[in-house]
């Protein structure tokens, strides 16, 4: 099986804290971000990851995440063009048809992936996305009769699911893929209109890097976890 990380984030607002590297490449106890979703990929069974990244940078992709246990192909794309256009792009370089996994290149989670795929391919639909639960990044209070504050919650979850940036896309999916711009706001709403899109539900980590707050987390639940951390493949 095959995957897509779309790695072309410029880790503006990262700041200082990416150290000059791309977002996906920006180090987490130790490891460029990519190592952990590659790591991820192959202990679900995937033997080749396509890696869309920034014009020049293919080579310092395949270099660092080198070793992994699967094959990188890294394709650089000639202009920016948006995150939906870059999966198509990265698509032309596949080498079976079918199923792939397809991550945003910021996103560290622990999704099941092989029970994710199982679902999507029980679903039989052209697409299936991770939804996370929605919490509040306020507290928030609550009010009773004539306005009386009744107590306080701190971060509450919401009633509400939202997409994670992960994905399993089938060859109809791809197919639709825009040439340009964003598949959230094109591809996914036609599916979902057509009752092709589904979803699979995840509620433990999910951490998307794009400040150095969400850095931090990062770094403090890996530092937590050393046995998540990535491992060259023949030390496995």
């Amino acid at each position: 099986m095959e995957a897509i990380i779309l790695a072309g984030g410029q880790a503006t607002r990262l700041g200082d804290a990416a150290r000059g590297h791309p977002k996906s490449l920006v180090p987490i106890a130790g490891h460029p971000l990519a190592e952990y979703q590659v790591s991820q990929l192959v202990r679900a069974g995937v033997e080749r990851v396509i890696v869309s990244c920034g014009a020049g940078q293919a080579v310092l992709f395949e270099a660092k995440l080198a070793g992994l246990g699967a094959e990188i192909v890294a394709v650089a794309e000639p202009e920016p063009l948006g995150r939906g256009g870059g999966l198509r792009f990265a698509a032309q370089h596949r080498d079976e048809s079918g199923p792939l996994y397809a991550f945003n290149g910021d996103e560290l989670h622990d999704v099941d992936l092989r029970a994710f795929l199982e679902a999507h391919e029980e679903n039989d639909g052209a697409a299936t996305i991770v939804v996370a639960p929605l919490k509040s990044q306020f507290g928030v209070v609550e009010l009773g009769d004539g306005d009386r504050v009744s107590g306080f919650r701190e971060a509450p979850r919401l009633p509400h699911w939202v997409n994670a940036g992960i994905y399993v896309l089938d060859d109809e999916a791809l197919e639709r893929l825009p040439e340009r711009g964003d598949h959230e706001q094109s591809t996914f709403p036609e599916l979902a209109e057509e009752g092709k899109l589904f979803a699979f539900r995840h509620e433990g980590l999910w951490i998307t890097v794009n400040t150095p707050k969400d850095l931090q987390r990062a770094e403090e639940h890996y530092a937590a976890h050393p046995e998540l951390r990535p491992t060259l493949a023949r030390n496995r």
